[in-house]
């Protein structure tokens, strides 16, 4: 990006079911940021390129996804939420969130969803196995990859707190004016 944005941008990822939409859009609320939730764009602009039939959903159209977020991202005060993080641009964030959860309790969050059986079991091995989150950490400079956990309510406090503080120190650290 040729100029420096005055609000950084933020990206939470991890597993479906670990908490991402929710923490997103508190966050977006406590901090008047934007939320891109990526699975809203996608429907409202029809981003999809067929059906995935194993895993019981649409596939993304991550070049179209990209042009209709794009110049938000530009801009920055942007909080964006989705699973995968390996097709954004690189330069768009200024820090990452994986969220992760204990299995038990993702498991139970995926079976309230009505997950098919499979789909359980392909999203719970991809938490067990921390895919997204090396697949964050492959995406992106890992030292502004951090994994948060996202088991209860006190998590989603917790982490609303620690992110609120680093956005205050990206301001302060890039002397922008945190007024909005």
């Amino acid at each position: 990006m040729a100029e420096k944005r005055q609000h950084p941008n933020i990206l939470i990822t991890g597993t479906p079911g670990t908490g991402k939409t929710q923490l997103a859009t508190r966050l977006a609320e406590i901090t008047k940021m934007k939320h891109i939730n990526i699975g809203k764009v996608a429907a409202e602009n029809e981003c999809y390129d067929g059906y995935d039939e194993a895993l019981d959903c649409k596939v993304l159209d991550e070049d179209k996804i990209l042009s209709c977020i794009e110049a938000d991202m530009a801009k920055g005060n942007n909080v964006v939420d989705y699973h995968g993080s390996d097709f954004f641009d690189e330069d768009w964030f200024d820090i990452v969130f994986c969220l992760r959860a204990e299995i038990e309790v993702l498991n139970k969050r995926l079976e309230e969803r009505g997950y098919s059986e499979e789909k359980i079991k392909n999203n719970l091995e991809s938490e067990i196995f921390q895919v997204l989150l090396e697949e964050a950490r492959d995406s992106y400079d890992p030292e502004i990859v951090h994994q948060l956990s996202s088991n209860t309510l006190s998590d989603v406090e917790s982490n609303l707190q620690r992110i609120s503080t680093w956005i205050k120190s990206w301001h302060s650290d890039n002397d922008t004016d945190v007024d909005r």
